[in-house]
């Protein structure tokens, strides 16, 4: 074989008058690259299509394989072919050898990339028809022409069951008339459609599947086949449901959850914007549920919740919507009341009695039967306020602890003063947090004399100076520190700091003798390690610890009393003091109180603020007087104004004192100035 380069080279006499008939203009006019060639593969002529090729460089160096043409001139092959392609593997070539008449050979080569492309897209289409996704092809008017196996595999339908039938033969008849009629008016307007259908299986399952419609137009434009393509989605489906369910719906009872409530409330506030009516929001919380989950066990508790649950959806309207935030606390959401504020008001008071009276009604649960009721707050919400949904169920909130506190059982609307006094409590608790961190406490001392008027003691008192110096009284912040915990670095904080107090006080003489007493709050007292700091900072610091006296109250020593008792004998073993503060105020069991280890009991400023007038005030301090001595205990009375309230103590037994007629609360140097004073007059007295 020759290079193609050569194919104009000079050839034999004969064979050249065979080239002439051969290079006529027929065969120039063909499309297909033509070739004549001799033995030995020379070229001996070749038609335009050939030559148009050569000199735009697509043929190889070498046409053909030089042994098939030989055999084919020599006769041992009646034909040769073969096939190539490109070195990227873009195009692909055939070229077929003929014999003429044993002197040369007729070589066609043809271009059959598109043949080729086209057989792997039929290979293709039919892989893909056989896919795992189910298809169908339809004609024109619908009738179904092929389906693959998924296809049969998804609906139960054969092939020679469904073909020449129509798709509706799978309807589910779940959807409506208007739901096809737009499916296919959207077909022909955009050629396709795709969507989450409910179809019918052979048997007669109802199943969901995702679909797509393809419409397949001809050359002309006209719509000749539909093609789909169909999923069976119910297990991905009823996942999806079951995802959704778990993010909106409360698992217990299937009421929606503060989420799905929060998006609801969203929606109802601004459709009560644009319908002008008032909506309300109502907060249940049942009474003592925490007292029936802990007695008869958290199944029954569950019990309760869910047929709490469905008798507060038989009280609603349609449209209305009830949700559990957690535990026992439901909320609903009524919406469309009046556009009058009062008859809103009205209608949502009207369905809280038709909810408080459903939920009053005795409940079975397994074979327990009881009883529970609910408090109620509620909050109207209309359009022009533009309220937020977080606001409005504060709100309802609010309200709800207005009922509570009202005597449970019972429904309050919010009250905006109620949240103004809330709104200051948050406030406070910033800024006593605040406190905490930069330490914005002190001590203040009132000092306890004798019937002499001589110090015997002082009492620490927290005072709390902010920034811009003034005080806050212990009143305001004592109760909040232990509602949310900060008690416990507030007290650690006053117990460092007495015993700091203690070790200044041992370099002088005059204020060495003192005892120093703070106040112990519950919280603190039962902490684990509250003896192991108190002997920690007394070692710390140096003190005798018989200096150091712990205040505790009445309700302290009541609750876990074998516990309190175990704490104040170890810290009583080393020395340490101990005085029931504001003692008759409470309730005081004498089986218990002769078993505390107590040194002292302080008698309250109320029963000493009318003593001198009150006989009913005289009894009772009288009583604890006498309680005292026989339980061999100190006494001392606090709120001490006057002399003749000092004359009258003194008269009944009392000997030590505490009070405005000798001191205010006063900083350290003052109470050091005038223990110093007191000493001094003293000291005149007896040199006179």
């Amino acid at each position: 074989m020759i290079s193609l380069a050569q194919a104009r080279a000079p050839v034999a006499t004969a064979e050249y008058e065979l080239c002439e008939v051969f290079s006529g203009a027929t065969l120039d006019a063909l499309p297909e690259q033509i070739a004549l060639l001799g033995r030995g593969g020379v070229m001996l002529d070749a038609n335009a299509a050939w030559r148009n090729a050569v000199h735009a460089g697509r043929h190889p160096a070498e046409l053909a394989h030089r042994a098939g043409v030989d055999a084919v001139l020599s006769g041992r092959m009646s034909a040769y072919h073969t096939e190539y392609g490109s070195p990227d593997g873009s195009s692909h070539f055939s070229v077929s050898v003929l014999p003429l008449d044993g002197k040369a050979a007729l070589a066609i080569h043809r271009d059959i990339t598109t043949q080729r492309k086209a057989e792997a897209a039929l290979r293709v289409a039919a892989t893909a028809f056989e896919a795992a996704q189910g298809m169908m092809v339809s004609d024109a008017q619908g009738h179904i022409l092929h389906v693959n196996q998924a296809f049969t595999q998804i609906t139960g339908y054969s092939a020679a069951e469904i073909v020449g039938k129509t798709p509706s033969i799978l309807s589910s008849g779940r959807h409506t008339p208007e739901f096809y009629q737009h499916m296919w008016q959207q077909i022909a307007r955009d050629g396709c459609w795709e969507g989450e259908i409910w179809n019918r299986r052979k048997d007669g399952e109802i199943y969901p599947e995702h679909l797509s419609i393809t419409a397949v137009r001809d050359q002309h434009g006209k719509i000749s086949n539909y093609v789909a393509a169909l999923t069976d989605i119910t297990l991905s489906k009823a996942a999806n449901d079951e995802i959704r369910s778990l993010a909106f719906y409360d698992p217990l009872t299937q009421l929606p959850n503060r989420r799905l409530l929060l998006d609801r409330l969203r929606h109802v506030v601004a459709t009560s914007t644009r319908h002008d009516r008032y909506g309300a929001l109502m907060f249940i919380d049942l009474d003592n549920f925490k007292t029936l989950n802990d007695t008869m066990g958290h199944n029954v508790g569950d019990q309760l919740l869910q047929q709490v649950a469905e008798r507060l959806q038989c009280c609603l309207r349609k449209g209305d919507t009830v949700a559990r935030l957690g535990g026992d606390e439901f909320v609903v959401l009524v919406e469309g009341l009046s556009s009058d504020a009062r008859a809103a008001a009205s209608e949502t008071e009207a369905l809280g009695s038709k909810i408080l009276s459903s939920l009053n009604r005795p409940y079975l649960l397994g074979t327990h039967r009881c009883r529970s009721t609910p408090s109620i707050g509620a909050t109207l919400f209309h359009c022009g306020e533009s309220p937020l949904p977080d606001d409005l169920l504060m709100q309802a909130d609010i309200a709800m602890y207005q009922a509570k506190q009202a005597g449970r059982n019972g429904m309050r609307f919010f009250d905006r003063q109620m949240q103004e006094r809330i709104s200051a409590r948050a406030r406070l608790e910033g800024d006593l947090r605040q406190a905490i961190e930069r330490q914005q406490f002190e001590l203040h001392y009132q000092v306890q004399v004798d019937e002499l008027g001589m110090a015997r003691a002082a009492e620490g008192l927290l005072r709390w100076r902010r920034e811009d110096g003034s005080l806050v009284s212990p009143s305001e912040f004592i109760g909040l520190a232990e509602e949310t915990g900060l008690i416990l670095p507030i007290g650690h904080w006053v117990l460092e700091t007495a015993c700091a107090q203690l070790q200044a006080w041992q370099a002088d003489e005059q204020m060495e003798p003192l005892i120093l007493s703070v106040n112990v709050s519950a919280p603190q007292f039962r902490q684990p390690d509250f003896c192991d700091e108190v002997l920690r900072l007394v070692k710390h610091y140096g003190i005798l610890p018989c200096r150091l006296k712990l205040e505790l109250t009445e309700g302290l020593l009541l609750e876990m009393v074998e516990e309190t008792i175990v704490s104040m004998r170890r810290l009583r073993d080393v020395g340490v003091r101990f005085a029931l503060d504001d003692f008759g105020t409470g309730y005081s069991s004498l089986q218990y109180l002769k078993r505390l280890p107590l040194n002292q009991l302080k008698i309250d400023q109320s029963f000493v603020r009318d003593l001198v007038s009150d006989a009913s005030d005289q009894a009772i301090v009288q009583t604890i007087i006498a309680m005292a001595a026989s339980l061999q205990l100190d006494v001392i009375a606090e709120g001490v104004e006057y002399e003749a309230q000092r004359d009258k103590l003194e008269e009944m037994g009392c000997l030590r004192y505490q009070g405005y007629l000798f001191s205010r609360p006063v900083p350290e140097a003052q109470l050091r100035a005038w223990v110093h004073a007191a000493h001094a007059i003293r000291q005149q007295h007896c040199l006179a």
